[in-house]
């Protein structure tokens, strides 16, 4: 498989960007992160994606996947993934949660996703 595809399974209201098909979450951490202005869950989406692979790049037989969901004031992130091989440990877990509660992640994420142009040069797509 060529290194550069990724599905996007786009709903009404959520995006999901995987590497790997169905989407499957062995590795599963969750947040919301509130917006002040149209984001594009898709650009979210891969923000995450790259983030989270840097962290978590040395997980043996991981894939990752990431959901974002658009909700009243702000965007649910679900972050994780497949891991072919041993189950993920609580060290695992707590790096990814932690990646996602990062004030300045969430800024740079939601910054990269302002639909506003103007928003994106400003630098205040986000709360």
């Amino acid at each position: 498989m060529p290194r550069n595809v990724w599905h996007r399974l786009r709903e009404a209201e959520a995006v999901t960007v995987t590497r790997r098909l169905p989407v499957q979450f062995d590795l599963e951490a969750r947040t919301e992160v509130a917006t002040t202005g149209p984001v594009s869950l898709t650009r979210v989406a891969h923000q995450v994606r790259q983030d989270m692979w840097r962290g978590l790049q040395g997980v043996r037989g991981f894939s990752p996947a990431v959901r974002v969901e658009l909700r009243t004031g702000g965007v649910c992130i679900i972050a994780g993934g497949r891991i072919d091989g041993a189950a993920p440990t609580e060290a695992t877990l707590h790096r990814l949660q932690r990646l996602l509660e990062s004030r300045a992640h969430q800024g740079r994420w939601l910054r990269h996703a302002a639909l506003d142009p103007s928003a994106r040069e400003r630098g205040c797509a986000c709360t």
